[in-house]
């Protein structure tokens, strides 16, 4: 079946060997007669779906001992409330400001705690990274949040900051949604990851948090119990219904992922296709990318053409060669392309031969 290359930035393309095993299973998973989304999650047949699927996730990113691994709902939108909930304790928190994302995550943090700018890169309409040793750090925050992948500004954060290097104390904690296992994570310098899985993981409905365990039990009498990390882990991430089928799915791309080679196979592949569409775009004299080199993102690759003029016909022709979902988010315009794991290298080449067909033919 030869289906056309999505570049969607979430929800987001998946593997099609995932896909369509999924097809297979959908009527009876392994001869239990059920579908996994009829499943009990209190089930034998679910429990060894969410045991085994834990157990990928925690080997291919080499999750610490010490860490938990909960399987939530409400997507990265939701964990800019949860996580000050849970980590604030109603003091400061820093923020570095980056883009669209950790601009959201600090204007809702603010529900539940004292908001300190930390960094931002507005002046250079987020084209590049604040350097660490250069933030304004609180001496008492419950906290330090960074969006560690900008996915509509295109912003990637490629070495984790080191915040005991720089005399803080306080956890970092990440939102990896945009390029969780395309890459490896040093935890070593992580207090909390979290991160929607509609974009390199799965169907939309799983949220994926990583947190240190010595960071459990801290949250405000506000905060929901269905929310309460110490609580969502105590019950394995059973306390609700958890979404029962997007973990499903998920623990499909872990198998897959494993069967490529991991996470390092994974950023090998990632980098490659990252550097192939980039080097089209630096090379032609009517698409530009504005993101400083040093940060540019290797999963969300936002692109202008210099003639504006030309967008409309530039996406009728991408969408006639099989080439979807190009158009950039609303709030920046221009251009595209999410090349997430599930992207092969083959989608970026033809993405590369239509960006440098479509410039011969308006030359």
């Amino acid at each position: 079946m030869n289906r056309p290359f999505n570049f969607s930035a979430g929800p987001a393309a998946m593997p099609q060997e995932v896909l369509t095993e999924a097809a297979k299973d959908m009527l009876d998973w392994h001869g239990s007669g059920m579908s996994v989304m009829e499943m009990s999650h209190r089930g034998k047949e679910f429990i060894a779906i969410y045991e085994q699927a834990h157990a990928d996730l925690r080997e291919l990113l080499a999750v610490p001992d010490n860490f938990k691994i909960l399987f939530m709902q409400g997507g990265g939108l939701a964990e800019n409330a949860i996580v000050p909930m849970n980590l604030s304790r109603g003091g400061v928190i820093d923020f570095v400001v980056t883009g669209s994302w950790s601009l959201k995550s600090q204007q809702e943090a603010r529900k539940y705690g004292t908001v300190h700018i930390a960094a931002s890169n507005a002046a250079d309409d987020h084209a590049t990274l604040p350097e660490p040793a250069h933030w304004q750090l609180s001496s008492n925050a419950g906290y330090v949040h960074i969006c560690s992948n900008e996915t509509i500004n295109g912003v990637e954060y490629h070495t984790l900051p080191d915040l005991k290097a720089l005399g803080c104390e306080a956890p970092l904690v990440i939102d990896f949604s945009s390029h969780v296992a395309s890459r490896p994570v040093d935890w070593s310098r992580v207090g909390l990851a979290f991160g929607g899985a509609q974009k390199n993981l799965g169907p939309a409905g799983l949220t994926l948090v990583v947190v240190r365990e010595d960071l459990l039990g801290q949250a405000l009498p506000i905060c929901p119990s269905a929310f309460n990390y110490k609580t969502v882990a105590d019950h394995q991430s059973m306390y609700n219904t958890p979404p029962t089928y997007a973990i499903y799915m998920a623990g499909l791309v872990f198998q897959w992922l494993k069967r490529q080679g991991g996470i390092a196979a994974m950023e090998a592949r990632n980098q490659a296709k990252a550097a192939l569409l980039y080097d089209a775009l630096d090379s032609s004299q009517l698409y530009q990318n504005k993101v400083a080199l040093n940060c540019r993102s290797r999963m969300n690759v936002p692109f202008f053409l210099r003639d504006e003029s030309l967008n409309e016909a530039f996406l009728t022709g991408a969408r006639a060669q099989g080439l979807l979902q190009l158009k950039g988010h609303k709030s920046v315009g221009g251009m595209r392309a999410s090349i997430y794991n599930a992207m092969p290298l083959e989608g970026v080449q033809a993405l590369v031969d239509y960006l440098q067909h479509f410039e011969k033919t308006r030359s």
